[in-house]
């Protein structure tokens, strides 16, 4: 990978996109700032540290074609994804290079799956839909408990939060967000039951047993897109959700150098195929800041050669996933394996 590929990362002023630029920078990459709001753009400091940046609006394609002109790849961290991963996946489809996005969203990453998996081949470029904490992770944290399983009878996964002060970009995005939550159950992508079931689960101190509900981020959708399961679900601890909903949290406070809060979350895993039960565990800060290593990780990889032809991919089949995360860790994430 020579360190002069350019990067496009598009809402880079935003929490998140902040996060992947400075990632970048630290990896040897030549990231190219991108945003709607010009005013945003400079009050972030790119061009201090060297980052050339760009406005683009993401209805202009024209205004898009030449933000990304020259870039090797584009990091899509602007949501709500549902009003900006086709604009941004689409040029750069006209520009002949990889995409990557960080969405939540099940209906965005459903919509880019299906909607230029076929074009991605044709260049033969690689779109990666939901290559964040929600997602990717937890996709190639299945992909490795799954293993050499041609399928498994059940994944579940529970997600746990010591806490959740949102950003602006979370809160417009549960707005936006009003579509029907989907699972995988007798084989099949159906609606989320309702009223969302319940549970308990066991996780390490400090965070312990936590009260759960079924809440299906894009995870769902990348792993079934892959992953023969009869059954798949999602959990997340209760407790943040109550911070999630409440108009007075306010957004993350950076404590550290870097900008990371001092959020901690639990990921764990588990996989069933008849009586054979297999599972693993990642713990780790601040959600919105591991996902920049996520996205970067999955950058340098894709540049480096470490892919299939072009076309639409979930994290878990296009990477080797064991290696993929143990390249992260000890330094975003601990990883245990059961």
């Amino acid at each position: 990978m020579p360190s002069s590929s350019v990067i496009a990362v598009v809402g880079a002023s935003g929490h998140t996109g902040r996060f992947v630029v400075a990632e970048l920078l630290r990896r040897g990459f030549t990231p190219r700032a991108i945003g709607r709001d010009a005013t945003r753009l400079a009050a972030a400091g790119f061009e201090q540290r060297g980052v050339p940046v760009a406005r683009a609006d993401l209805d202009d394609a024209a205004s898009l074609d030449g933000a990304l002109s020259g870039a090797s790849a584009v990091i899509n961290c602007a949501g709500p994804f549902l009003d900006t991963a086709h604009a941004v996946a689409s040029a750069a489809l006209r520009a002949r290079i990889h995409y990557l996005d960080v969405t939540a969203e099940q209906p965005s990453a459903l919509a880019t799956f299906e909607g230029f998996d076929a074009a991605a081949r044709d260049a033969g470029v690689v779109v990666l839909p939901a290559m964040g904490f929600y997602g990717g992770l937890a996709d190639l944290m299945a992909t490795a408990v799954v293993g050499s399983w041609p399928e498994a009878d059940e994944i579940e996964i529970g997600t746990a939060l010591d806490s959740w002060h949102p950003t602006a970009g979370t809160r417009m995005t549960g707005q936006r967000n009003t579509a029907q939550r989907l699972v995988v159950a007798d084989g099949r992508l159906v609606p989320l039951p309702q009223p969302a079931p319940t549970r308990s689960w066991a996780f390490p101190a400090p965070l312990g047993e936590q009260d759960m509900v079924a809440l299906p981020f894009s995870e769902v959708v990348v792993i079934a897109r892959h992953l023969r399961t009869r059954e798949l679900h999602h959990y997340l601890n209760q407790a943040p959700l109550r911070e999630l909903r409440d108009a007075t949290t306010p957004a993350p406070k950076a404590t550290d150098a870097s900008g990371r809060s001092d959020q901690r979350f639990a990921l764990h895993v588990k996989a069933r195929r008849g009586s054979d039960m297999r599972e693993a565990l990642v713990l780790g800060r601040d959600i919105y800041a591991v996902t920049a290593p996520l996205a970067c990780e999955a950058v340098q990889r894709i540049l480096a050669g470490d892919r299939h032809a072009g076309g639409a991919f979930a994290a878990g089949e296009l990477f080797d996933a064991r290696s993929f995360l143990q390249a992260l860790a000890p330094e975003h994430l601990i990883l245990a394996w059961g």
